[in-house]
Parts: C-alpha cells; sequence; structure tokens
C-alpha cells in the first residue's frame, strides 16, 4: 500500500477550473494511474481532500504508486509525494491510541416495506452523524475515547456521474483519539475505508500514533 499528497494549486483558478464536483476529483484520482487506465484496470483507492491552514491537499491511499506528474495536474509543482504505507500499517497493534481524522458520507437505509430495498437517505444533523460513526466503530476495530473525539467539518458536496443531474452529499469529518481494539479489523478499515461512497473522497481514516 502506498500513501500519497499533493496540493491542490487553488491559487491558479485556470488550472483547477474543472473541479467543480467531486466526479471530477474522482477523475483526477483515477488518471494519476496511467498504467491501470491502459491496461483497464481499476484497483481500489481511497482518498480525501483536507485543509491546513489556507492551502487544500488531496490524499490518497492505493495498493500501486500514482504517476507523480499525473497526480501534479491540478497541483502545485513539486508537491506531489508518495511513501510505502505498508511499515506503518504493519506496526499498528491493539491497545494503542491514535489521533485519527476521517471524512464520512453518512447515511441510513429506510425500510419502503417488506421485500423492497430500503431508501439511502443521508444523516442530517451533528447528532445523526456523530451517532453514524460511534455505531461502528467496533466492528471497524476500534474505540472511540469518550470525550475526545468531534465532528469539525460538515457540508453538502456537490456530486455528478457523467450523464447524470448534479446532486448533492452529506459530508462530515471527524477527528479525535482512539484506541485500536483489533487489528485485522483495524487494518481493513484503513485500507478500505468506511461506509458509502468511497470512490468519491470519502471513508479515509488516517491516524497518527500519541
Amino acid at each position: 500500500m502506498y500513501l500519497s499528497r499533493v496540493e491542490i494549486d487553488i491559487l491558479d483558478r485556470r488550472k483547477i477550473k474543472e473541479l467543480t464536483h467531486l466526479g471530477a476529483y474522482h477523475n483526477w484520482v483515477e488518471m494519476s494511474f496511467p498504467d491501470e487506465v491502459d491496461q483497464e484496470i481499476r484497483t481500489r483507492k481511497l482518498w480525501r481532500i483536507d485543509r491546513i491552514r489556507d492551502h487544500l491537499y488531496l490524499l490518497i491511499v492505493s495498493e500501486n504508486k500514482p504517476n507523480l506528474e499525473a497526480l501534479e495536474r491540478y497541483g502545485v509543482s513539486g508537491s506531489a509525494k508518495t511513501k510505502d504505507y505498508d511499515k506503518f500499517l504493519d506496526s499498528i497493534s491493539e491497545g494503542e491510541l491514535y489521533r485519527f481524522r476521517v471524512t464520512l458520507n453518512p447515511v441510513r437505509a429506510v425500510s419502503q416495506g417488506e421485500g423492497k430495498r430500503g431508501r439511502v437517505m443521508p444523516e442530517i444533523t451533528a447528532e445523526q452523524q456523530l451517532a453514524f460513526l460511534e455505531s461502528r466503530a467496533e466492528r471497524l476495530g476500534f474505540k472511540l475515547m469518550p470525550e475526545e473525539y468531534q465532528i469539525v467539518e460538515r457540508s453538502w458536496e456537490p456530486f455528478r456521474k457523467k450523464g447524470q443531474r448534479m446532486m448533492r452529499l452529506s459530508k462530515a469529518t471527524y477527528e479525535g483519539i482512539l484506541k485500536v481494539t483489533d487489528e485485522e479489523l483495524f487494518y481493513n478499515t484503513l485500507t478500505k475505508g468506511i461506509g458509502k461512497k468511497k470512490a468519491y473522497g470519502f471513508g479515509l481514516m488516517t491516524v497518527i500514533p500519541l
């Protein structure tokens, strides 16, 4: 696994004019792996947009290395970096505390009657969105430390697939402290993501040891 980052060139409006919705970012991520495009294959990639002070970054976790030149298509020249992620992932052990960050698309399935597929509805309030993560923590291999986590950003993000109308997806970014309770489950969480719309900038959790 590899962890990659590039600073988005927000000062060059002409350069990033195509980045108007999550589908455009998804295309940027996919085109950053030209060998896969040429072979017509798609491996799992998790990504998200992070704001650090006045800068925006695209962060990617992937099975293969991206092409750094392609990764800088909308990025600041020279800012793209990739590092091996496996050594860090292998160092994680049960009982350890980590500071985490994750952006999710919190939703719930509403029953439409017996035998019918549930309708997916967004969780709208901060309380609902906190409960969304809290209710999943155990089966994701970690425990949220009481009073040590919060939602730091909430928004509705524009999203469109080719040939479809524009819609908006509920977004919540969480930060805080967690304890690893199951190494295997937590490894899967960090490499396979959490929840819905993982191809469109949701579900990537990153952690830093305390």
